[in-house]
Formats: C-alpha cells, structure tokens, sequence
C-alpha cells in the first residue's frame, strides 16, 4: 500500500510523509504513497490528488513536486502556518484546496510556551550555566504566579496556552485576537487595544499565524510600551518580531525574551541574538515532540476518509 500502484490508476492516490502502513483504519478506496521529501519521488505526480506536505522539511522540499502534480485536488500541511504555500495556490489545479493542521500542535506548542516563560522567569539558564561551571548560585527570581499575563494571537494554540496556565495563579490572562469576541474563559480583545494593554502585562506571549498584517507586529513601538522587565515569549514566527528592535530592548536590559522562533531561521551562527543579554533560545521545537505523530496520525486518517467520501474538509485556507 506504500506505492504507486498502476493496476489501480482510476483510483485517487494519497502521497503521504508518513508510511500508509503505520496509519490504521486508513479509508478504502484511494492508493498510498510514501514521500518524506526524499531526491527520488514514489511515482508519477500527476497521478497525486492528495499530497501531504513533509513535515519540517522547508519549502523547497514541500514545494518540489507541485508544478507536476496535474491531478491534485488537495494540500495538506502538518503545519498550522502556510506562508510557504499560499505563495504556490494561484498555479495549482482550478479548485485544489490548501488546508493547514489547526489543533495539531496545540498541546506541543502551547506546552513549550509555558516551558520557556518558567524557564525564563526563574532564571533556568544561569542556573544550567552554572551547573556546568560546578557553582552553586541561588538566586530570587520572579514566579509565575500572581503576573499578568498577555497572550498575543488567541486561536487554538492561545486557548490551549491559557488551559495551561490556569495551574499557575497568575494575576490575570488577557486575550487579544484579530477582532473581539467573546469566549467561555472572558473577552478576547482587537489587536488595536494593543497600545493600550501591553504596558500592564508582565508576560507577552504570541502565538498568532504570520500574515501581512502580523509581520513585524511586535516592533519598536510594541516593545516601547511593554513595562519595564517584561518577558516576550515567542512561539508564533520569527518574523512577527523585529528582530532589531529586540537587540536593541535585551541589550539595553530593559525587556528579557524566550524565543522558538527568530528571524532570521535557523539563526546563523554569531548573529547578536545568540549573545544577547536575557534570552533564552529554543531552535523552532514547538511542534515536534511526542505529541506530534499520534495527533498528525488521526488528522490525516480524518481529512483521508473525508476526501474519500467527497466530503466537506476541515481547515481549508485557501482553494485555487
């Protein structure tokens, strides 16, 4: 089942980056094909009509075979970010869809981003440096408890953030979203109370997609109004931070950061980010953990049975 078979060409087939075989209960109906991103493809792409991006593998890899795959219908990330490919939807086949994996990495990321902020806050780096040095250096460090925290970008993975801090007592969670709702948890606030919000919380966590409108979104003004000694934690992309007007708040003490993501990616080796005072540097590891294969797994198996029954799919973002 893991290749192109060409006495079932009628039959749609599924390229996916992971082995059909250690899927169970995958629907009847289509063939399967594995492709991790490997130089040799598993057949023919014109043949594809549901391609499965590789994960983590960049874009080059995850863009290669499109231009040949005729027959596709479907793009399917294991990513909740697309910027890669929404570049690529206009020269796909008329109405292949693109949809991203909304609520795959929630628990991953939104544990890494309660990680780095504790990390971070009690002063973990110092105290591992030290540990290598063979020096005891205790320490008073700020707790999680009783700050205020803002969480920047409330879809899924800033709800299952705030799910996590809710153990931590914190003074209070403050939501902000593109434009305002209401959710179980209280009012999830526009992007345009920023200004307003930032210079009362201790903790600024993003975790909102790249877009147009969030490139850049923390710059210098964004940071000007965090407090003095704030935390911004960064689990959304690198480019939603200038990544300038970050060097110049760490290096002048004022604010401190965590960051999964940078920009540039993967940080080159002797940018001033690595040294930069009070930052803590994790290389884009928020998705991939334990959590990822079981969730990527039952995604794939759910949007497979839909595609196969010709139904409607879940998390389409763009169609072509």
């Amino acid at each position: 089942m893991s290749a192109d078979h060409s006495g079932s060409a009628a039959r749609p087939l599924a390229w996916l980056p992971i082995p059909p075989e250690e899927i169970d209960d995958l629907p009847r109906g289509l063939d399967y094909a594995h492709w991790d991103g490997g130089p040799d493809f598993p057949g023919d792409p014109a043949r594809c009509a549901f391609y499965c991006v590789p994960y983590m593998k960049g874009a080059a890899v995850a863009t290669r075979p499109l231009s040949r795959m005729s027959g596709l219908r479907v793009v399917q990330a294991l990513t909740a970010g697309v910027e890669e490919l929404l570049p690529e939807v206009p020269s796909l086949p008329s109405g292949t869809r693109l949809c991203n994996a909304r609520g795959l990495h929630d628990a991953s990321t939104a544990e890494l981003a309660l990680t780095l902020t504790l990390a971070a806050l009690r002063g973990v780096p110092g105290f591992v440096r030290a540990q290598d040095a063979g020096e005891w250096r205790p320490e008073l460090r700020p707790a999680l408890a009783d700050r205020s925290v803002l969480v920047v970008g409330y879809g899924s993975i800033g709800a299952a953030i705030e799910d996590r801090l809710a153990a931590f007592e914190c003074a209070r969670v403050v939501r902000v979203a593109r434009s305002a709702r209401v959710t179980a948890r209280g009012p999830v606030h526009p992007v345009a109370d920023l200004p307003e919000l930032l210079p009362d919380a201790d903790v600024v966590i993003l975790s909102t997609p790249l877009t147009p409108e969030t490139v850049k979104l923390a710059d210098a003004g964004f940071l000007a109004r965090m407090k003095d000694g704030a935390l911004l934690v960064n689990v959304a992309r690198g480019g939603v931070v200038d990544t300038g007007a970050l060097l110049a708040e760490l290096e002048s003490g004022r604010l401190t950061a965590a960051l999964d993501v940078t920009d540039p990616e993967p940080l080159p080796a002797g940018h001033p980010l690595w040294r930069a005072p009070g930052v803590l540097i994790t290389p884009h590891v928020g998705g991939p953990s334990s959590a990822y294969l079981p969730r990527a797994k039952a995604l794939l198996r759910d949007q497979l049975a839909r595609f196969a029954l010709d139904e409607p799919l879940r998390n389409v973002v763009a169609t072509a």
